[in-house]
């Protein structure tokens, strides 16, 4: 196992790790809670410090969920959460940070994210980010889901860029959702913001496809870790896989050690070939 777990820069120069942990579907019973919890602290002991989280996921559970693995942790983590687009007006979206704060048991988040479009003008939403980030409540903001045509309209919006604009795009990214690499993802590492990959295992539907179960026979790991592996061999970029047990959570942390060379990479190009032109932004 590596011993530490590389990171990569935000605009602002926080320095957050490669790999993190996301939450999407963690919270939804309680049978499977304490161990969501120890999977979740298992995380932070290996150094899986990003934990993400939305307001959307489980109407809430999931941050409550969170606010419980981190109890007595918080500065350990870097704290990641999101509003809704219908929350994300001038006085929602304060209203929405608040309640997200007191389900997670904090007084500040990392970084919030707005979730995807709404009917809410973007620079109001923006705005609102901004207010939030000046009254300490969150220390960085960003975006989710947003392709170009949308990152050119929060481009020409006053503090958007630079150090104290946006850290991070969270958007859909695995081997069979590529469409990013076209236009998206160059564009984002040009201007030195980092790509936040959900889903990156496509919620475990690439598991079992022949050629990642190849790539993985090679390495001695689960296809998982190949999987994750795969999306994090380029600079700018952060995954955030789920994972609701401590042992799935170890396994995905073994994809730091993976390092595929040129023949895994054209298995997988060829097996999961990457988009030939701009593709419309997919989302889950």
């Amino acid at each position: 196992m590596v011993t530490e777990v590389p990171t990569v820069a935000l605009p602002n120069g926080t320095e957050v790790p490669v790999l993190g942990q996301g939450t999407w579907y963690l919270g939804d019973s309680s049978s499977s809670r304490a161990e969501e919890v120890r999977a979740l602290r298992t995380g932070l002991d290996a150094g899986l410090t990003l934990i993400d989280t939305a307001e959307m996921y489980g109407d809430g559970r999931a941050e409550e969920l969170v606010g419980e693995a981190i109890a007595g942790r918080r500065d350990e983590v870097f704290l990641v959460s999101k509003v809704l687009p219908w929350n994300a007006t001038a006085r929602g979206t304060a209203a929405a940070l608040e309640a997200s704060l007191r389900r997670l048991g904090t007084d500040r988040l990392d970084l919030y994210l707005y979730h995807w479009r709404g009917s809410t003008p973007l620079a109001e939403s923006v705005a609102a980010l901004q207010r939030l980030q000046e009254e300490g409540k969150i220390l960085a903001w960003g975006v989710s889901n947003l392709d170009p045509d949308d990152l050119d309209e929060l481009a020409a919006l006053p503090g958007a860029g630079g150090p104290a604009g946006v850290q991070t795009d969270q958007v859909l990214y695995n081997l069979g959702r590529r469409g990013i690499e076209a236009d998206l993802l160059p564009r984002l590492r040009r201007e030195g913001v980092p790509v936040m990959a959900y889903s990156p295992i496509e919620q475990a539907r690439l598991l079992g496809h022949p050629a990642l179960g190849a790539v993985a026979a090679r390495h001695g790991v689960d296809e998982a870790a190949v999987a994750l592996a795969w999306v994090l061999r380029g600079p700018g970029v952060i995954a955030i896989p789920k994972a609701g047990t401590a042992e799935h959570v170890l396994a995905n942390r073994a994809a730091l050690d993976v390092v595929l060379d040129a023949t895994d990479l054209a298995a997988l190009d060829a097996a999961f070939p990457p988009p030939r032109g701009p593709v419309p932004l997919e989302m889950l």
